[in-house]
């Protein structure tokens, strides 16, 4: 058993979609999570910013004596995630990997799936995505979309009004003749348009959202290292964010119903 918290990171209120599947399916763990509203949006910056700005987050994660961290960040995975793991020795999950190990899981035998996939410019120009998935999943079809514009209307909170519908018409539109299999939401700010997103595409197209995958993930990883809390109450949730002067509390209460968000946060300097 390891009571240690879970850290987790985003660069705004995306990766709190990753948070609120892990708190579903590990109720019993404590979360301590960073949101670098400060230097968002990370999609935009350059490789080696993002290595910058994502081993600051990651320090200061470990100076809360997280047991595990997770990059709940598609941008950050793609760009940072092999430099991390050289430099810190607490183990370190993006989202890509998981989402990936468990798309193959339930891929039929000699299928030919196609797979789209939307990020961010960063995420897609790293082609991470597509490189991955078709070393793990034979005869697969990838198509990728950037789709820059959604990230920042999820901060404002504009995931469900007009401008939202229209941007997502527009973005989506690239996959209605391809007959897509599955859709990855390679951001994870993506899962706030996940109604939008599925109302474009029909339901015989199975939306892929990444925090979904990376908390079964993180499940079976802490049950094989035998690290789970041992809590048998629910668990604590610390915030902390670079820069309050933000949306995030607004979208951070509707997303996980919980109104009590704002007395959880802290503001913190990782410079």
């Amino acid at each position: 058993m390891n009571s240690r918290p879970i850290g987790i990171f985003d660069s705004g209120v995306g990766g709190m979609t990753v948070l609120a599947e892990i708190a579903k399916e590990l109720p019993n763990e404590d979360l301590i999570y960073l949101g670098d509203t400060k230097n968002f949006p990370y999609g935009d910056k350059s490789k080696e910013n993002i290595i910058r700005i994502a081993k600051k987050c990651v320090t200061f994660l470990v100076s809360k004596n997280v047991k595990l961290v997770i990059i709940a960040c598609g941008t950050a995975t793609s760009q940072a995630l092999e430099e991390l793991r050289k430099e810190f020795l607490v183990p370190i999950l993006g989202i890509i990997s998981p989402t990936i190990e468990s798309i193959k899981e339930n891929v039929k035998q000699n299928s030919k799936p196609v797979i789209g996939v939307i990020a961010t410019e960063g995420t897609i120009r790293s082609n991470k995505w597509e490189q991955e998935l078709i070393e793990k999943i034979q005869n697969v079809t990838v198509i990728n979309k950037a789709c820059p514009l959604l990230a920042p209307m999820a901060e404002q909170g504009w995931t469900t009004n007009k401008v939202a519908e229209e941007t997502i018409k527009e973005y989506i539109s690239v996959f209605k003749d391809k007959n897509i299999d599955k859709l990855i939401l390679g951001c994870t700010h993506y899962p706030l348009f996940k109604e939008l997103i599925q109302k474009e595409l029909g339901n015989d197209v199975e939306i892929i959202n990444t925090g979904e995958k990376i908390a079964k993930y993180i499940t079976n990883y802490l049950n094989k290292q035998n690290a789970k809390n041992d809590k048998t109450n629910n668990a604590d949730c610390e915030i902390y964010l670079t820069d309050t002067e933000c949306n995030f509390i607004n979208v951070a209460e509707k997303l996980l119903k919980d109104e009590s968000v704002k007395d959880k946060i802290s503001k913190v300097n990782i410079e």
